[in-house]
């Protein structure tokens, strides 16, 4: 944990975390989180068989492009998808979630070998990395519950290894501000729509991506050179 600590207080920059006038920037239409135009509103109902040999792991951070695309570097990480989770299946939908009233929050669910990287690991890069866990029902620009920051647990394990974990950061004090993550059993998840899949990895120059995400990703490669997946 010592390592860690020092790994974080000298590698979290400003970089991670844009300034609010880019709030303005990114809220507007044009640079938003919503559907391309054309596209499908309903989500993709495939199914969520887990591969075999590997574990799960449920996060909601955010926007699930940047989620998404972080956990997507990592090696043994098998698939990840985007999602909703917390609320039923017939307000599974994005425009749906987008209300706020659903109870989802986007998320992204996590296939990984846990021969090559453990939950714990994954938490590690979900608090440090892919999300801010003390901005309450908001990430960067992006407000509402639907944006919360949740680790949904499969079991007692995940619960245990996740509170335990967040009284690490604590004690650490890695952050000036409480953490606010909820540790909530999972209960479903359902895959968003097509187009939101490997969003950032097919969309890099999306303005959305550039301004809120791509610093992720700089900021995973600069902490965690030794996790990042031979491309």
């Amino acid at each position: 944990m010592t390592n860690l600590i020092n790994k974080i207080r000298t590698g979290i920059s400003a970089s991670l975390f844009l300034p609010a006038l880019l709030l303005l920037i990114a809220a507007s239409p044009v640079f938003g989180n919503g559907s391309p135009e054309g596209l499908p509103l309903e989500p993709s109902r495939t199914a969520m068989e887990t591969i075999e040999g590997t574990e799960s792991a449920v996060f909601a951070g955010g926007c699930f492009w940047g989620v998404e695309g972080v956990f997507e570097q990592l090696r043994g990480v098998q698939e990840v998808v985007s999602g909703y989770s917390g609320g039923d299946a017939d307000t599974a939908s994005y425009y749906k979630v987008g209300s706020g009233k659903t109870g989802h929050a986007e998320s992204v669910r996590i296939e990984f070998d846990p021969a090559q990287i453990s939950f714990e690991k994954l938490l590690e890069v979900f608090f440090i990395v892919a999300h801010n866990p003390t901005e309450l029902n908001f990430q960067g620009p992006d407000i509402g519950t639907e944006y919360r920051s949740v680790v949904f647990y499969s079991d007692d394990v995940q619960k245990v290894t996740t509170e335990q974990f967040i009284r690490k950061l604590e004690a650490a004090e890695i952050y000036k501000d409480p953490i606010v993550t909820e540790v909530v059993p999972l209960d479903e998840f359902y895959p968003a729509e097509d187009y939101h899949q490997d969003f950032l990895r097919l969309n890099p120059g999306h303005p959305y991506i550039v301004y809120w995400d791509l610093p992720k990703i700089r900021h995973l490669e600069k902490m965690y050179p030794d996790l990042i997946a031979d491309k």
